[in-house]
């Protein structure tokens, strides 16, 4: 993991977070106890400020940023999919960011939303609770009913679970090729 202090803003990591090595964390970030970083991941807390809760995972390739003097806020067992970007927004307990998602500034999505893959969430948009929205931009489409809530409570585990295994069980290899 590659964590930076920057002009005086110093990374708070929480207990048992996995950081993968090649993510990379700078400034004014707080990350909550059990999350789950995946490689490649960028979360700059450079201008603003960066707070994620306990649970989350921050999948490989994501980037968290904020505008200057502004936070962008993640809840707790929030699952963000792999290549997804979200700056200086609000993102509420246990809602769930698809893959390669973009979510534009002061937007807010709401506790148990869903965005759905590749969906873009504009400037102060809002994403009420338990509802599902998609695409460009994106749009409401449904409720978020318990059946999903209850598959995608264990996905969330998953990834908390991941994230000890990955402390634990991670070895690099030296691999020649001849």
């Amino acid at each position: 993991m590659t964590v930076y202090e920057f002009e005086e803003r110093v990374p708070k990591i929480g207990k048992n977070t996995y950081i993968s090595k090649s993510a990379t964390i700078i400034g004014d970030v707080t990350i909550g106890n059990g999350c789950f970083i995946g490689p490649g991941a960028r979360i700059k807390g450079d201008y603003g400020r960066i707070i994620i809760g306990d649970e989350t995972s921050v999948q490989e390739n994501c980037v968290i940023h904020a505008r200057p003097d502004e936070v962008c806020k993640i809840g707790s067992r929030v699952n963000i999919g792999h290549a997804s970007t979200l700056h200086g927004c609000t993102v509420e307990d246990n809602a769930i960011i698809g893959m390669g998602s973009i979510i534009s500034d002061w937007a807010c999505i709401g506790e148990w939303a869903v965005v759905g893959e590749g969906a873009v969430v504009k400037q102060n948009q809002n994403i009420p609770a338990r509802k599902i929205c998609v695409g460009v931009p994106a749009k409401i489409i449904g409720d978020v009913k318990e059946d999903y809530k209850k598959e995608y409570e264990y996905f969330k585990d998953t990834y908390v679970e991941l994230a000890k295994r990955y402390s634990k069980n991670l070895k690099r290899l030296d691999i020649e090729n001849k």
